[in-house]
């Protein structure tokens, strides 16, 4: 067959969960063998959300390939277990932008520029190009926004020509809405998704499946007044119920035979889907055997979305223990001295310190990192992490009194971190930074060698200092190991300190490689010794 096509749109209100449904169906038809791809359309101007404050937009995601994208492709990939790029995440800035440059370059051969037909073919060109690049049995395109934003206007209206290009049995619609509880009249509401579908046909599209959001079951009668108002079928009248966890979510979605129902609207044979080993892993997720708590550092905490790969990829981890993660958020700015890192970090197993830009916090991590190696406390530094390693023991070990990173102090005396040479003449802010998957060679003999079982890795990269080479051999000399650089040797990707049972930091971000059903060595290194910290101090408590 050829690839057949579904389009995910959202309403009512934002942040439904759209991004969950189409991983969910994604790992749906995975599991039943079929090929899938997922896309994100997203209405805003910003090129790409490389810019973006992470308190308005939340993580961004890197992609083998380089990409500065949207966090929901972290879910896509984790749900489907495939490697995304460029192509899957388009913005209306970076769509406007080819149109423009295309205009610019004569293209348009002096044709009058305009919404229809020039936005909206660039649109569908994006999605041809990646039928043409993956060649999926399914694309699963999932809009960005809420239906009646005036943003997602375009993208709704290439749509509509797209399905009606490709013939209405090669795809399918799926909207997502809300039905909110009022609990002073103890009811499920209808009216707000009722109203959303009708804004979505007036604009052209009759969705074939509504997914419906609730915190309660949604009773039969009301399935029946949706199915008849909306003119979706009743078996397309989806309950999506509040889960614990997002990873139960595609069993849900099974139970009410979501995947079920879009193959057989798009005539295509259904298949018995082999959901046994997620099955296991949920089960593992809703009865766990013990909890492990991790502490995460850094200055976006208000916000755990700023950090969400990072928080899923240390419950992978837990999975292999069988134990439930607790998070520990500590704003790294208020740990201002060892007394009050000391006490933010009294109680928990392991410490994580994230990626990050600027100054504001930094004394702080390095506080926590200082702590973390002086107690033996298992840590692990991702980028700015392992940069904040660095400086910490080049000041406390190596006696280089304000020993800085050039980003944070210009006049440091000892710039242990510097900007890389490649980065000494860029312009600009966006898409510049050394970005996407590189090779790394693993020093025999380390703990990161151990974690991996082999000596040649390729991680994700997402920024612009590095490790000043002119310290590396004085900080080697006082202990701290790199245990992991570039093939050249030049770049250093990875440090560890020996004597302790895990303290482990990399250049990379690993946290964007990391699967449920096959958490990453590195954060699976540091569970390990979390776990064994927690039963060393469950063992001492006991001796009390």
């Amino acid at each position: 067959m050829g690839t057949k096509y579904i389009f995910v749109t959202g309403g009512v209100v934002s942040s439904l969960g759209k991004g969950i449904v189409a991983a969910s169906l994604g790992k749906l038809l995975t599991a039943r063998g079929f090929s899938v791809v997922i896309q994100k359309f997203d209405p805003y101007i910003n090129v790409d959300p490389g810019t973006m404050s992470p308190f308005q937009h939340g993580e961004v995601f890197v992609t083998d390939d380089g990409a500065e994208t949207d966090l929901d492709l972290g879910h896509y990939e984790r749900f489907t277990d495939t490697n995304l790029g460029h192509i899957n995440n388009v913005t209306s800035g970076s769509i406007y932008q080819t149109v423009i440059n295309k205009e610019r370059h004569g293209d348009y051969l002096g044709a009058t520029v305009q919404t229809i037909p020039h936005i909206t073919n660039e649109i569908k060109s994006r999605i041809k190009k990646a039928t043409t690049q993956f060649k999926p049995d399914f694309l699963i395109t999932e809009i960005g926004g809420t239906i009646g934003d005036i943003e997602s206007l375009p993208f709704i209206e290439a749509i509509r020509q797209f399905r009606t290009e490709v013939g209405f049995g090669n795809s399918l619609s799926i909207h997502v809405t809300l039905i909110p509880f009022l609990p002073t009249s103890g009811e499920l509401k209808t009216k707000p998704s009722q109203h959303s579908v009708t804004n979505l046909r007036s604009l052209g599209i009759q969705p074939e499946v509504l997914v419906c959001r609730t915190s309660k079951p949604i009773p039969k009668k009301e399935k029946e007044k949706l199915a008849l108002f909306c003119s979706v079928p009743q078996d397309a009248v989806i309950e999506c119920r509040d889960m614990k966890s997002i990873y139960e979510v595609p069993l849900a979605l099974e139970d009410q035979n979501l995947a079920g129902v879009i193959l057989e609207r798009l005539q295509v044979q259904d298949r018995k889907p082999k959901l046994e080993a997620w099955e296991k892993l949920v089960e593992k997720i809703k009865n766990p055997k013990k909890t492990i708590k991790i502490a995460i550092a850094g200055k976006y905490t208000k916000l755990s979305d700023a950090y969400i790969s990072v928080v899923e990829s240390l419950k992978h981890a837990g999975y292999k223990h069988d134990a439930q993660i607790e998070i520990k958020w500590i704003a790294s700015d208020e740990c201002v001295d060892m007394e009050r890192a000391e006490e933010a970090l009294r109680g928990v197993d392991g410490l994580v310190v994230p990626g990050g830009f600027g100054v504001r916090g930094i004394e702080g991590k390095l506080n926590v990192i200082r702590y973390a190696r002086e107690n033996n406390l298992p840590f692990l530094g991702l980028c700015l992490g392992m940069q904040c390693a660095v400086i910490e023991f080049a000041r406390n070990v190596v006696g280089l009194e304000n020993a800085n990173s050039m980003e944070f102090d210009e006049n440091t005396p000892y710039p242990v971190i510097d900007l890389m040479v490649e980065q000494k003449h860029v312009q600009g802010y966006g898409g510049t930074m050394r970005l996407g998957q590189f090779e790394c060679n693993v020093k025999k003999g380390t703990k990161a060698e151990k974690a991996y079982g082999t000596t040649k890795i390729f991680e994700r990269h997402r920024h612009r200092y590095e490790v000043n080479n002119e310290y590396r051999q004085q900080i080697a000399d006082a202990g701290l190991v790199f245990s992991g650089v570039s093939p050249d040797g030049m770049l250093c990707e990875m440090v560890e300190y020996p004597k302790n049972d895990w303290f482990v930091a990399c250049q990379f971000h690993p946290e964007f490689k990391s699967r449920p059903e096959r958490p990453h060595p590195l954060f699976a290194g540091l569970l390990d010794a979390a776990n064994k910290h927690m039963e060393k101090s469950a063992k001492q408590l006991a001796k009390v």
